[in-house]
């Protein structure tokens, strides 16, 4: 039998548990037979690596299932990826698109069919997936990841959101990156628990999927604000055991609407691409607005200055975030001096990342180091802070602040802010958010200006591609 990254899966006990994708839904049993079958096809043809195209669907999660089973490793190709990006991942990771038309056709409904045959033996340490980053600094990176390390990460998760086979997932994410095919497909797998995708990620499918039953909640930012802005919405997710939020900041007004709402404190984590989830609110821990929690199980970090030298852990003192653990990747493919840049000498993997640390041990990411640490007038100031202030404004829907150059100060701080739907902005409405920043923290934290838009520049997932605001 396969090695048991899918332990849950592969467990008879399990076998009448539901995975469901937009409109179809199998159970394990079903599952599992598809995906024999194209693990079956997958070894007749000796293949070591697949590419696939990441569309939230059946078709995807039975692919993915059956390349794992024999050992083949994934490159998911994000559904929203450009020609040339599409071309870039297909040179670089060396594949073919595959697919599920090759093989035997899709098992549907309650069929249980033969269960997974012989299978070949995959070491824990064989390549999962290659996962391509965003590309922000470049042609986009193929990120390895081991079974053991996913596998490792998935177990941390488990126990820090008491994550059982009683359980159901709901989400409507992408399956091209690590929150929603790692930790949206693969992790109910692994644990042996219920997935409802939703498909569109809409506010009415995430209070249909927890009327129908689902415990635990995932989405990004983007989705959670359209849901607090859906009353009716929100308060169908009362019934559910958690709601976790990650992929970017939650900003902390939102976090307390949806408490209001939903009687849930969101339970927010922090993650990369190269090193899956590392730092987590734990569902028996205490859950902070604007905090990402502790470090999970076999993980560790530390916070270091610009001079290398170790930063206070006293929950105010900035410092770039690095880990050490069993979720890290395994290095960039065909980047030999990219990966050695990554880590430190002593094997620790720089984030690039900028947060604090409190006495505790719960974790607030500032944001990234190449945009969200400001350095004006020689002070070192997180964008994230003051975009929580704006936030805070009831005529401001969106907000994004960044620094941009400046002969005097180095960098002038910037708040590009979408206003409130009909609210127009305004030299009047700029000064009194400069204003507040002033009285809600202080007079060099302020933006020296506020730009107008009608929409921030955001990814797939939702995080806001500050480059293009700079």
């Amino acid at each position: 039998m396969s090695e048991p990254l899918l332990r849950g899966l592969l467990d008879p006990a399990r076998a009448a548990t539901e995975v469901g994708v937009d409109s179809t839904t199998l159970t394990y049993a079903a599952l599992l037979t598809s995906a024999t079958a194209v693990a079956k096809a997958l070894t007749r043809e000796s293949l070591s690596r697949i590419a696939l195209d990441a569309a939230p669907t059946m078709d995807t999660v039975i692919s993915v299932v059956g390349a794992l089973l024999a050992g083949v490793e994934v490159v998911p190709i994000p559904a929203d990826a450009g020609p040339g990006e599409r071309a870039h991942i297909l040179a670089d990771s060396a594949t073919n698109v595959w697919s599920l038309a090759s093989c035997a056709p899709t098992v549907t409904g309650d069929e249980a069919g033969g269960r997974a045959a012989y299978l070949p033996e995959v070491s824990a340490d064989a390549g999962a997936f290659v996962l391509y980053t965003s590309g922000t600094t470049g042609l986009p990176k193929g990120v390895r990841l081991s079974r053991r390390a996913v596998a490792a990460g998935l177990d941390a998760l488990a126990d820090a959101w008491a994550w059982t086979p009683n359980d159901v997932l709901a989400h409507g994410l992408p399956l091209f990156h690590v929150h929603g095919l790692v930790l949206g497909v693969l992790g109910p797998l692994r644990i042996g628990g219920g997935l409802r995708h939703v498909g569109r990620p809409t506010p009415a499918a995430y209070a249909a999927a927890a009327r129908a039953g689902a415990s635990m909640f995932f989405a990004v930012p983007t989705i959670w604000s359209r849901i607090a802005a859906d009353p009716e919405s929100a308060l169908a997710l009362r019934s559910a055991r958690l709601l976790v939020s990650g992929s970017a900041a939650l900003p902390v007004p939102m976090f307390q609407r949806l408490q209001e709402l939903t009687g849930q404190e969101v339970c927010e984590r922090y993650g990369m691409t190269e090193t899956l989830i590392t730092v987590a609110t734990r569902a028996d821990g205490v859950r902070r607005a604007g905090c990402v929690g502790v470090p999970v199980a076999g993980v560790r970090t530390r916070l270091v200055g610009d001079d290398g030298a170790p930063v206070p852990r006293d929950g105010e003192s900035l410092g770039e975030l690095q880990v050490c653990g069993a979720t890290l990747f395994d290095g960039y493919l065909g980047l030999p001096e990219a990966t050695d840049a990554a880590f430190t000498t002593d094997g620790w993997f720089r984030t690039g990342d900028v947060a604090t640390i409190a006495p505790d041990g719960t974790h607030r990411i500032v944001g990234r180091a190449s945009v969200d640490l400001i350095k004006s007038g020689g002070y070192r100031i997180g964008a994230g802070e003051i975009e929580g202030v704006l936030f805070g404004h009831p005529r401001v829907a969106e907000c994004a602040v960044v620094g941009v150059p400046d002969d005097d100060l180095g960098q002038r701080i910037v708040a590009v802010v979408v206003p409130a739907p009909d609210v127009v902005g305004s030299e009047a409405l700029a000064t009194e958010l400069i204003e507040l920043v002033v009285a809600e923290l202080s007079v060099h934290k302020r933006p020296r200006e506020v730009r107008f838009v009608a929409a921030l520049p955001r990814n797939e997932m939702g995080k806001v591609r500050k480059t293009h605001l700079i």
